[in-house]
């Protein structure tokens, strides 16, 4: 319809680019489980993700079709329509999270994380065991906001996912007891250095002025 207002942001590619970028990132989303992305690209490829997994809920051939003609990697079906289809059978909705974090490249581009929840390297899951174990070893009582965590990382994830948090409860006390060091973040480089000279060449790529 003329004057419509765009549902989704256009990512400044053409159609085909943009299908294909989407694609691309969902295929490593449910191939990781968690990618770091711009927040844009994040929050676009979020609602295919979630329609992914709505498809493998339905299981019928033709949302097989469908999944299959999505994924770059044809192997994944058989973890959409398996152990992911499994996990996410009771749950209504909210398969995806994106997590803003600090910027990763040195253009300062809005950086973000998308995983699938209740996976195994479910960041608030992790984050919420690691305030659980610091709780723990300093002797402190469990607060109201950990205990709505608690209950948010649980919901779904069953007598099996207690034993789980448990254990990285017992991991996180175990770096902390260690006293391991966190390594600095270096970001990644988006514009050439003016200075590094060419490979195969000799003097910089460009000079200045």
């Amino acid at each position: 319809m003329v004057g419509a207002r765009d549902t989704h942001r256009h990512l400044s590619r053409s159609s085909a680019h943009r299908q294909a970028l989407l694609r691309n990132l969902v295929t490593s989303l449910f191939e990781h489980e968690t990618i770091t992305t711009t927040w844009h690209k994040a929050k676009e490829a979020q609602a295919l993700a979630d329609k992914l997994v709505t498809m493998a809920k339905k299981n019928t051939i033709a949302s097989r079709s469908r999944a299959q003609s999505i994924f770059y990697k044809p192997d994944l079906l058989t973890k959409l329509f398996g152990p992911i289809r499994e996990r996410y059978l009771e749950r209504p909705g909210g398969y995806t999270r994106v997590l803003r974090i600090e910027p990763e490249k040195e253009d300062q581009a809005e950086s973000a994380i998308l995983e699938l929840v209740d996976s195994p390297k479910d960041i608030r899951f992790a984050m919420t065991a690691k305030v659980v174990a610091r709780q723990r070893a300093e002797g402190l009582p469990e607060t109201p906001l950990t205990r709505q965590n608690l209950a948010k990382v649980m919901r779904y994830r069953g007598d099996e996912g207690k034993q789980d948090f448990e254990d990285m409860v017992g991991r996180f006390k175990k770096l902390t007891a260690g006293g391991k060091e966190v390594k600095e973040v270096v970001k990644k480089k988006v514009y050439p250095d003016p200075l590094e000279p060419r490979k195969g060449k000799k003097g910089p790529k460009w000079r200045l002025g």
